[in-house]
């Protein structure tokens, strides 16, 4: 018998037939003898829909009143979903963030968790029960619910799993597991078995949007093995019946072991949200990269990608990334308190960019990485922009119109197309 956590996303849950269908994966867990917590997200649109009732009343509610309010979709939830469970006959019980407790600081909006009281979730597993669990909400030090921002739920179910020193953290999504990358933009993109923290935390960061960040990170720090999975294959349903060794879904985990080792990369992600700044023509000298950057950070502006040019002349261009929501707003404060400030000739803002990223742990033993992408994309005529590293990541920054055929290009020279009944890890 193991005791597994389960997360279901607002997709998985929604319809009524949806919540039925997890009924049933619920119960066949549960028949096969394994104690089971179960978490769940707001019914699909339905938080959408609450947000935009506040936004009719105020363009910047009350965070304390927009938590009490958003936090209701996910109590409906919990609720169909356990009278669904005992309409077949199995005990269950659902439980809100308040009442589990899972106790947060009083950041509204973006709370994080500091701690899970486990004694009423363990009281209902003893009892033989299923335990529902309302996701993406908690309560604060003096009561008030709080909610944990968007994809809140993945983290209150690896919160939940580490709490109670779950065997497993299972996230059903609307994908069969992580990729070699999106599917969407090539046909040859490999289902993984297994992927390390490390290399899913960069490729969360990086665009991959299956997991949260906040969610893998707290997976590795508590070592929570994680394992993606669709709640829409009847198939594999994930009954881990020998061990946990049947071959469903992706594994994350902290193990790299022999097989990842040989994994030179693992996945290659994308993200769009990139916007390009240059600004032209700063007085080369110390302190110019901070009096660009402060008044950016002080706009609570993330910055990625940064670059400065070869000085000519005591002259040199800046250039850095911004998620492209941003650029607007970071255009206009360099205009507005940089600009003249410093000297500098102009400000250019270009959204027209597509960071792309090569991930793998295997690049702290091989090297040669970042020539063959370079190279790589040299032959498809692909001008770079910017480049960034890490110990096991390699990023470039490249015009958007290229970036189906940047993917597609480097999946292949890293070796990481799928070859017809190869489920292999890339790169083995």
């Amino acid at each position: 018998m193991a005791l597994i956590v389960q997360k279901y996303g607002g997709t998985s849950m929604g319809s009524i037939d949806r919540i039925k269908n997890v009924a049933k994966r619920v119960k066949r867990w549960h028949d096969n003898g394994h104690q089971i917590v179960v978490v769940v997200s707001a019914m699909s649109g339905e938080t959408n829909r609450l947000i935009d009732l506040a936004r009719q009343i105020s363009s910047q509610p009350d965070p304390r009143e927009y938590d009490q309010m958003v936090s209701t979709g996910e109590q409906v939830s919990i609720s169909l979903l356990a009278m669904a469970i005992k309409e077949l006959g199995v005990g269950a019980q659902s439980f809100t963030g308040r009442q589990v407790a899972i106790k947060t600081d009083s950041a509204h909006n973006k709370a994080r968790i500091e701690s899970i009281e486990d004694k009423n979730i363990r009281e209902q597993l003893d009892a033989g029960n299923v335990v529902i669990v309302a996701g993406f909400q908690g309560i604060d030090e003096q009561g008030n619910a709080t909610t944990l921002g968007r994809g809140g739920s993945d983290t209150t179910g690896v919160a939940i799993a580490a709490a109670l020193g779950a065997d497993e953290c299972q996230i059903y999504t609307d994908v069969d597991g992580v990729y070699t990358t999106d599917p969407r933009v090539t046909s040859k993109a490999k289902k993984l078995e297994k992927i390390t923290f490390e290399e899913m935390l960069e490729m969360a960061s990086l665009g991959s949007k299956i997991l949260q960040i906040r969610s893998v990170e707290f997976a590795g720090k508590y070592g929570v093995p994680l394992r993606v999975l669709s709640s829409f294959d009847e198939d594999n349903d994930g009954s881990f019946d020998q061990d946990f060794q049947d071959n469903v879904g992706t594994l994350i985990t902290i193990d790299e072991g022999d097989n990842m080792e040989q994994a030179i990369i693992s996945g290659i992600a994308f993200n769009r949200d990139e916007a390009k700044i240059v600004v032209r023509d700063v007085p080369d000298h110390p302190g110019i990269a901070s009096a660009i950057l402060s008044p950016i950070g002080r706009a609570n502006i993330e910055i990625d990608m940064i670059v400065q040019n070869l000085s000519t002349n005591g002259m040199t261009d800046f250039s850095f990334t911004v998620n492209r929501s941003d650029m607007e707003k970071t255009m206009k404060v360099l205009n507005e308190e940089v600009k003249d400030e410093i000297g500098a000739k102009e400000v250019i803002g270009n959204s027209d960019v597509v960071k792309v990223s090569l991930v793998g742990v295997g690049m702290r033993s091989h090297a040669g990485v970042a020539s063959l992408m370079f190279q790589t994309l040299a032959e498809n005529n692909i001008n770079i922009q910017m480049i960034s590293t890490s110990e096991i990541k390699v990023s470039v920054l490249i015009q958007e119109q290229y970036l189906e055929k940047a993917v597609k290009s480097l999946h292949t020279a890293f070796g990481l197309d799928r070859v017809d009944g190869d489920t292999k890890v890339a790169g083995q």
